[in-house]
């Protein structure tokens, strides 16, 4: 599946390590927090499928919250066309290609940041690569994990990709104006679901294309982002 972390690779061999494995990115998200908290703004890790709705989200925050205040880190193994995207719509983003990597670590966030302006900005958001698997290990830096699951990939993806929705701060369920053509989609089966894997389920339903659910949204970000310079104030 990756060209970097070896996941799935049989020829893998297991040795005995004197440190974690990622400490070396830890560390390195460790120094990624302390640029955030220095500008006050509020860092988030997205996550998702393809296809799950994560640029579409940007796009509709964009419009609400207005020019300005949202930044982007677009994550992708080619091409620019998320933060082509996401600069149309207004939002300050920059892309960041992986290659091979099915995720982005803090070493890629922090070479990204040498050449992106933090100052002024409220929320930053690392649109991370589509993949329901690797980017869920990674600390990138980021005060909160959202991860975008959209109704078109059914019921059951919370339960067969159960890290990823452990670490998850908050679930949007993306698409919602498409739950009258999709009769097979249960929606107390998937909020049971995420409730199986999630320490404290927290889902919002919303609609890019229709605005449904943006302002619950956006109450959301609001509120974790006082909670976040709450914290950093008591730690100071």
């Amino acid at each position: 599946m990756c060209g970097s972390c070896g996941c799935g690779d049989p020829e893998i061999v297991p040795l005995d390590v004197h440190e974690k494995i990622l400490a070396g990115n830890d560390r390195t998200a460790a120094h990624n927090r302390e640029h955030f908290a220095e500008q006050g703004l509020l860092a988030v890790n997205l996550m998702g499928s393809p296809g799950s709705g994560k640029t579409a989200l940007l796009e509709a925050t964009a419009r609400a919250l207005g020019r300005g205040r949202l930044g982007a880190l677009a994550g992708d193994l080619a091409t620019d066309n998320d933060a082509q995207r996401l600069r149309a719509a207004g939002v300050r983003a920059l892309s960041i290609n992986t290659g091979s990597a099915c995720h982005l670590d803090a070493a890629m966030v922090h070479h990204a940041l040498h050449d992106y302006p933090l100052a002024g900005l409220d929320y930053l958001f690392i649109e991370n690569v589509g993949n329901l698997v690797c980017p869920a290990v990674y600390d990138l830096g980021q005060a909160i994990n959202v991860v975008a699951l959209s109704l078109t990939e059914g019921e059951d993806k919370p339960l067969k990709y159960p890290v990823m929705f452990r670490k998850a701060d908050l679930v949007v369920l993306t698409k919602v104006d498409l739950l009258p053509y999709l009769p097979h989609v249960r929606l107390d089966v998937l909020h049971d679901a995420l409730a199986r894997v999630m320490p404290t389920p927290r889902v919002l339903l919303l609609s890019a294309t229709m605005g449904v659910g943006v302002t619950d949204w956006l109450d959301w970000l609001g509120q974790a982002r006082r909670t976040v310079e709450v914290k950093a104030h008591a730690e100071a």
